[in-house]
C-alpha cells in the first residue's frame, strides 16, 4: 500500500514511525512533515489548508490511504472533501469535528444528552461575559470557543484573571471569536481516554495523562502538552464502563442523529472526581503527545487498525497491547509558550544510543544541508517504555541530558502524581 499522512508534529511521526513497521507498506509519504518523518517517509512540502494541492498530490502519486493527524484540516472538512474526490481517508468528517472545533457545540450535546460536564454558560459579547464574571465563584474556567492549539484554557483564581483571559479571547488572541465558554471549575484529576470508531462500532485505544501546564507541578501556562503517560493511574473497569455509558456512547448517539457517522479517533478529555467521570472537551483525533505515548504500546499493525475503521470492520479486529508502562517528555524551545527562536541546531541526535524500548519523536525540527535545526516550541518527544514509570522518566530524562541541548527545556516531573505517591 502506498500511504500518505498528513502533519508535521510529534504525532505524525509516531504514527509513521509505526506505519514504517507494518509489511503492507510499500511506500510512505507525509505532508509536510518534519526532520523526523523524512527519516521513515518521503516529505511533501505542500501547505495542508490547501486540499486542491493535496487532491492532486495523492491522485498522481496513486495514495491508497490518507490519515489526517492534526485537528485544523479535519475541522476544515478534508475528510468530506477526499471521500467526495474517491479518496480512502482516515478521520472523522467535518459536522462529526465540530465536537473539538466548537467547545459549545460540545456543551450543546452534553445538555441535550445529559452527559457529566461542569456547568455552563455560553456568551457572545465581552461586557455579558465580565457582568456574569463579578457574581461568579472562583477559580473558574474560561475558554476560548474555536480550535486554540490546546491553548485556549484559562484556570482564572480571581475577577482580575478572568477579566485578563476575557479580553485576550476576544481580542483575537486565539482567531476571531464569536462566543466564549465559561465553566465552573472541577476540582479532580484528568485524564485522556481514546476510542477508534469505524462508523458502527468502537473499540478502546488505551488511557493516558497529558500535562499540560509549562512548569513543574502542574504550574504556569497552558501549553500544547509537555509530556503523558499511559495508562493512566485512574482507570480501573468500574470507571471505564461509566466513561463509556455515560460519556461515549451518547456522544456517539447525538452524531448518529445528526445523520452522521463518527470514522476515527476520539479523544475524551475527563475530570475524574471521586471515580466519576465529567467531560472536559473532546478531541477528534490522536493527542500530542498522548499519541507518541500510546502507540509505542501496540502490538497490533497499525495499518490494519486503519483499513479497518476505513472498511466498517474493527468489530473483526483483535487490537493488541503490550503490558509496559510508557512515559513522554517534550523538550521544548526555551521562551515556550511564550516567544522563543527558532532555527537553533540540534547536535548529538544521532549519537544518542536507544533501547528497543527508546524512542525519540521529532515535533518542531527541520532538516537543512543535512543539520536538524528547531521549528517550533515543542522540539522533541523523548519517550521510554519500561516495567515502571519510574524508570521510563529516569531514561527519558537520561536520554535528554544526555543530547545536552543548550537552547532546551523540559519538565523533569512526569508523572508526578503516579510515581511520587
Amino acid at each position: 500500500m502506498i500511504i500518505c499522512v498528513i502533519g508535521s508534529g510529534g504525532r505524525e511521526h509516531a504514527i509513521c514511525k509505526m506505519i514504517s513497521l507494518s509489511p503492507k507498506v510499500s511506500k510512505l509519504y507525509c505532508i509536510p512533515g518534519n526532520a523526523g518523518t523524512q527519516q521513515l517517509a518521503e516529505n511533501i512540502n505542500l501547505n495542508i489548508d490547501n486540499f486542491e494541492k493535496i487532491l492532486k498530490f495523492l491522485k498522481d502519486s496513486k495514495v491508497d490511504l490518507v490519515i489526517i493527524g492534526p485537528e485544523k484540516p479535519l475541522v476544515n472538512g478534508i475528510v468530506d472533501y477526499l471521500e467526495n474526490n474517491n479518496i480512502k481517508v482516515f478521520g472523522p468528517k467535518k459536522i462529526s469535528s465540530q465536537l473539538e472545533g466548537s467547545k459549545t457545540f460540545t456543551k450543546n450535546i452534553c445538555k441535550k444528552y445529559n452527559i457529566p460536564t461542569a456547568n455552563f454558560g455560553i456568551f457572545e459579547k465581552k461586557e455579558n461575559t465580565l457582568n456574569f464574571l463579578k457574581n461568579s465563584k472562583f477559580p473558574i474556567v474560561i475558554k476560548a470557543d474555536g480550535l486554540a492549539a490546546g491553548k485556549g484554557v484559562y484556570i482564572s483564581k480571581n475577577f482580575s484573571e478572568a477579566t485578563e483571559a476575557v479580553n485576550e479571547i476576544f481580542d483575537g488572541k486565539f482567531g476571531k471569536a464569536e462566543k466564549i465558554l465559561v465553566e465552573e471549575f472541577l476540582n479532580g484529576e484528568e485524564m485522556s481516554f481514546f476510542i477508534i470508531c469505524d462508523g458502527k462500532n468502537f473499540k478502546l485505544f488505551k488511557t493516558a495523562q497529558d500535562h499540560k501546564r509549562v512548569n513543574e507541578g502542574d504550574e504556569g501556562k497552558n501549553t500544547g502538552g509537555m509530556g503523558a503517560y499511559s495508562p493512566s493511574g485512574l482507570i480501573n473497569k468500574n470507571l471505564e464502563n461509566k466513561i463509556i455509558e455515560k460519556i461515549i456512547l451518547p456522544t456517539l448517539k447525538a452524531i448518529e442523529e445528526m445523520g452522521e457517522k463518527y470514522k476515527g479517533f476520539l479523544y475524551a478529555g475527563l475530570m475524574i472526581l471521586d471515580n466519576e467521570p465529567f467531560l472536559i472537551e473532546y478531541n477528534v483525533r490522536m493527542g500530542d503527545p498522548e499519541c507518541q505515548t500510546i502507540l509505542p504500546l501496540l502490538k497490533t499493525d497499525l495499518i490494519d487498525i486503519f483499513n479497518a475503521c476505513c472498511d466498517q470492520n474493527l468489530e473483526n479486529l483483535n487490537i493488541k497491547w503490550r503490558e509496559e508502562k510508557s512515559l513522554c517528555i517534550v523538550l521544548c524551545s526555551k521562551g515556550y509558550p511564550e516567544n522563543f527562536i527558532n532555527n537553533v541546531k540540534i547536535d548529538n541526535l544521532n549519537n544518542l544510543e536507544l533501547s528497543s524500548n527508546d524512542f525519540i519523536f521529532h515535533a518542531g525540527t527541520k532538516e537543512e544541508k543535512n543539520e536538524i535545526l528547531s521549528n517550533g516550541g515543542r522540539v522533541l518527544n523523548f519517550v521510554s517504555l519500561s516495567s515502571s514509570f519510574k524508570v521510563s522518566r529516569k531514561r527519558a530524562i537520561k536520554l535528554i541530558n544526555q543530547l545536552n541541548w543548550k537552547n532546551g527545556f523540559f519538565r523533569k516531573d512526569i508523572g508526578f502524581r503516579i510515581i511520587d505517591k
